[in-house]
């Protein structure tokens, strides 16, 4: 199982909530409130973020930060990569001289290339889509009970 760092996951955390809406603003605050992580921490990342073109700082009243990438060809990949290396090669640990290490590596080597295929194959796009499903639908009236 592929285990992401803090700055990895708050980026993804960003660039999802504020691709969902490219026109709405949020501010580091706004965002690390709702995922309960370190506003200081989330905004280094969005600096980061910012240097790739991803999103963009609005400044003035309302301002905040922007989703500004191509969320049809920006893949999780693309995000993961600014804060780790994905495919760093031979897995560390593992004796290589011995039948079970040299195993024990492919089969190390192939999980990371799933993972690596995976991330590229992914789009924000295609995330948001899945967010979309999985949002709760707000209640509809039946027609009951009224207001009085």
């Amino acid at each position: 199982m592929m285990s992401l760092q803090k700055a990895t996951l708050f980026a993804l955390y960003a660039v999802l909530e504020l691709a969902e809406d490219t026109d709405r603003q949020l501010s580091a605050s706004e965002i690390a409130e709702r995922y309960n992580i370190s506003t200081n921490h989330l905004a280094k990342v969005l600096r980061d973020l910012g240097r790739a073109g991803l999103v963009e700082s609005v400044r003035g009243a309302g301002g905040g930060y922007r989703f500004c990438g191509n969320a049809k060809r920006t893949t999780l990949l693309d995000v993961v990569r600014l804060f780790e290396e994905v495919g760093a090669g031979p897995t560390s640990g593992i004796v290589q001289d011995t039948n079970a290490g040299v195993a024990l590596s492919q089969v190390m080597d192939e999980i990371e290339e799933i993972t690596h295929a995976t991330l590229l194959s992914i789009s924000i796009e295609t995330m948001l889509k899945l967010m979309r499903k999985r949002r709760p639908e707000k209640p509809r009236s039946t027609g009951l009970f009224r207001a009085v």
